[in-house]
């Protein structure tokens, strides 16, 4: 594990629980009270957190939105993975909505070389500028506000954007996705331009690894009814992936990084 995944768990962890102790935090991710205070201490110069004697206290609700920063080092290969069985699923000319977020800027970079002559209309100045070069491949990047830090477009003009295009495909990222709550995000402006995407879309596909599963926030986007194709790298047996399956989405579960590489040793 790495210190922004770490750093990311602990967040989650004070998120849940209101407060956590530096003996607990460093039995749970086999690390020294040290390394755990210097991350709480980076933790507390974002504000996510007030650093107390012994530990940690929340600063935030159960709403909280991790920084984008910490959420792009957070399961980095998960996600690389997941983008390239996504990308297997579009086709090529089609028009793709690409989300704002870590996940589907992975999948921007998975698109580079594959010659698949895409328009791609996205609310993400990161997809935007990842694809830009891209041979055969028209960018429309959406209009709005500019979110500090996470470099994706909100508001009205965004949402009329979508409004004036007829596009192929949604692949979207979310913060959770839940077998009853389906598809929820942290930020109401972040969901609202995720409905106004989908609703300019004939198929939705959602790209989520498995620490999103289960996972409910405080918007929602949209019921599982909707969702045309799941990749995850959860275990197929998952309450949320079963609930997918069973509404009729396409359910492609990527092998996880490490078990991957444990089977091709195997196999050596």
């Amino acid at each position: 594990m790495d210190v922004a995944e770490r750093r990311t768990l602990i967040e989650e962890r004070v998120i849940r629980t209101g407060e956590v102790s530096f003996g607990q935090l460093a039995t749970a991710f086999g690390v020294s009270e040290m390394t755990i205070r210097r991350d709480i201490e980076a933790l507390q110069e974002q504000g996510v957190l007030r650093r107390v004697s012994g530990g940690a206290i929340s600063l935030t609700g159960t709403a909280f939105e991790p920084s984008y920063g910490l959420r792009a080092g957070q399961a980095v290969d998960s996600k690389a993975h997941i983008a390239e069985r996504i990308v297997e699923l579009l086709k090529p000319g089609e028009t793709v909505v690409l989300d704002s977020g870590s996940t589907v800027a992975s999948v921007a970079r998975a698109i580079r070389g594959r010659g698949l002559g895409l328009t791609v209309l996205t609310p993400s100045i990161t997809v935007a500028t990842t694809l830009a070069d891209e041979p055969d491949t028209r960018v429309i990047l959406a209009g709005g506000v500019v979110r500090p830090g996470e470099l994706s477009l909100i508001g009205t003009d965004t949402e009329q954007t979508f409004a004036r295009y007829n596009c192929d495909v949604f692949v979207v990222g979310v913060a959770g996705v839940d077998a009853e709550r389906g598809l929820t995000e942290y930020h109401p402006q972040e969901a609202s331009v995720k409905r106004a995407a989908l609703a300019a879309s004939s198929r939705l596909i959602v790209g989520v690894d498995a620490a999103k599963l289960g996972r409910v926030h405080l918007v929602t986007v949209a019921p599982l009814d909707v969702v045309s194709a799941l990749v995850t790298d959860g275990h197929p047996d998952h309450p949320a992936v079963v609930a997918a399956r069973e509404r009729g989405a396409q359910v492609v579960v990527v092998q996880p990084p490490a078990a991957a590489s444990e089977s091709a040793g195997e196999s050596a």
